[in-house]
């Protein structure tokens, strides 16, 4: 039975983003503010970039509010520096991201004033006409967060957040559903997962930790991954891209939610990221590191797999 989930904090949230973005832009301490705007239709919002206190009333949160902005910062993470300071407005997921590319020298914290989001959950897809936030409509992502009161953050709206709904967690469900098959069988479903695929490249473009200026996919001299969207292509790239955002992910699942085939590449990382959490008690995103547990070897590793 389809139930609603209470977003009455959002508000509150939206009111204190735009009082603090003022505050923070009128007195030089950014220069700029992401966060989010009202979209052109109705209930939706999109990225919004605002250098002037007089317009951080067009800021908004709600659960429309889905796009993990720490990719802008990726993408122009040259020009941050010379820009002056910069807010973002982050959920819990997108901090992690933050956390994460802090650790891999992609940002500096002195450079960001981080306004953290009290969150009570968004929506799973933006494509459909919005509607309101219940259980049938909550991102997937929303039911295993751990992240819905951001800590560390510069501001954070004194709104408490509601607990997360009681409803099965789709991800570790699937994940227990594969891990169930045969390796024959796994085979055969990544298979036609990734036969779907038509190299548009969504996932990548939406992801904060794809910051290479050239991807080695793109590369043709060698040519490492076929770049037409066939099946041998297609399973190389997204068994590369999995292993490059193993033990760096976030988990903030845009890649999944910007595939226009449907290709539940989430659950992909999700597994990685339980693999990594298994073998090396590892979570992305809690801690700025230098090095994961990848790029890294003490002498307390599991050392089995060595004949």
């Amino acid at each position: 039975m389809t139930q609603p989930i209470d977003t009455s904090i959002y508000t509150a949230v939206t009111d204190a983003i735009r009082t603090e973005a003022a505050r923070i832009l009128s007195d030089g301490t950014v220069t700029a503010v992401a966060g989010y705007a009202a979209a052109r239709r109705k209930g939706s919002s999109q990225p919004i970039v605002v250098s002037d206190a007089g317009n951080a009333d067009k800021l908004i949160f709600t659960a429309a509010c889905v796009n993990n902005l720490a990719v802008y910062l990726t993408k122009a993470k040259k020009d941050i520096p010379k820009s002056g300071r910069i807010g973002v407005v982050v959920k819990g997921c997108d901090l992690r991201a933050l956390v994460g590319l802090m650790g891999e020298s992609q940002l500096k914290r002195d450079d960001l004033y981080l306004i953290g989001v009290p969150c009570a959950g968004v929506l799973g897809s933006t494509i459909q006409p919005a509607t309101e936030l219940n259980t049938d409509t909550i991102a997937p992502k929303c039911l295993e967060c751990v992240e819905r009161l951001p800590v560390g953050c510069d501001f954070v709206p004194a709104v408490t957040p509601p607990p997360a709904p009681e409803l099965e967690k789709k991800y570790a469900s699937e994940i227990a559903r594969l891990e169930a098959m045969t390796p024959a069988e796994r085979w055969a479903y990544w298979k036609e997962q990734f036969s779907k695929c038509i190299k548009c490249y969504a996932c990548r473009q939406v992801c904060p930790f794809c910051f290479c200026e050239q991807c080695l996919c793109d590369r043709n001299r060698p040519q490492m991954v076929e770049t037409t969207p066939r099946p041998a292509g297609n399973m190389a790239w997204h068994i590369v891209r999995a292993m490059h955002l193993a033990g760096r992910c976030a988990g903030c699942a845009e890649c999944e939610r910007a595939c226009p085939m449907d290709i539940p590449l989430n659950l992909l990382n999700r597994k990685m990221a339980k693999e990594l959490k298994e073998l090396f008690d590892y979570e992305s995103g809690f801690e700025v590191l230098e090095c994961g547990p990848l790029a890294t070897f003490t002498e307390k590793d599991d050392q089995s797999f060595i004949k």
